[in-house]
């Protein structure tokens, strides 16, 4: 169902269901308790599936969901990777600043549980990629692989990398990667657009939850200012 009323002109006013608004300082309920709320203010969030190879070959591969676009020259893409619990580096973060690659797959509806099998905290060296039962598929232009099974894959390169915080819990590494070799499910493509009713994303919501890709709208964006 449409939320925004067909009936409804520039300048008209919205009923809002907004009334009260409770107000939370980040430093007096600490990293753990925002963390929690932001995961569930910034939804839905698309999923970053990505294969790592460490300096021996040895793929890695995990979900992270504070992922986005961020330009289309160069085409790039950012993650930000968070610290452990006890502010040791993630095996992903590790394998990228050691070979300045990686690969970002997308996560569909028929892969949610080797995804989320893949979150799990393995030792260092494991191969989760094979592990779970995914496939691994050659790159074209860098050595980490793909996952066979997922519809999209950005090879990425490294372009840079800003840490957030001071190495603690909580705090991140933000990596933008520069994509060098894009790959598309060919029955999602047609002229120049990815069909999402052929690649059925999954997004990351709050907590165990996960949401579909479904009841799609149309809003056509304004070009001009008109009263």
């Amino acid at each position: 169902m449409c939320p925004i009323p067909l009936n409804w002109k520039l300048g008209d006013p919205i009923l809002s269901p907004v009334e009260d608004m409770l107000s939370l300082d980040p430093v007096e309920i600490g990293s753990k308790a925002t963390y929690k709320l932001l995961i569930g203010a910034i939804v839905p969030r698309p999923i970053a599936f990505i294969s790592t190879v460490n300096s021996q070959g040895i793929c890695n591969l995990a979900p992270f969901s504070f992922f986005n676009g961020v330009s289309s020259n160069p085409p790039a893409v950012m993650i930000a990777i968070t610290r452990k619990s006890h502010g040791e580096k993630k095996d992903t973060l590790r394998n990228i600043e050691t070979t300045h690659q990686f690969v970002v797959n997308s996560v569909n509806e028929w892969m949610v549980e080797p995804m989320n099998q893949c979150s799990a905290e393995y030792p260092y060296g494991v191969n989760e990629m094979q592990t779970v039962g995914l496939t691994p598929l050659p790159s074209q232009k860098i050595q980490p692989p793909r996952v066979k099974e997922s519809a999209i894959h950005l090879e990425c390169e490294l372009y840079d990398t800003l840490n957030v915080g001071d190495g603690s819990e909580g705090s991140s590494t933000i990596v933008i990667g520069k994509i060098v070799m894009l790959h598309i499910f060919s029955a999602a493509y047609k002229d120049g657009r990815i069909l999402l009713e052929e690649i059925k994303p999954i997004s990351r919501l709050a907590g165990t939850s996960y949401g579909h890709t479904n009841d799609i709208f149309q809003v056509p964006r304004p070009k001009l200012f008109q009263k």
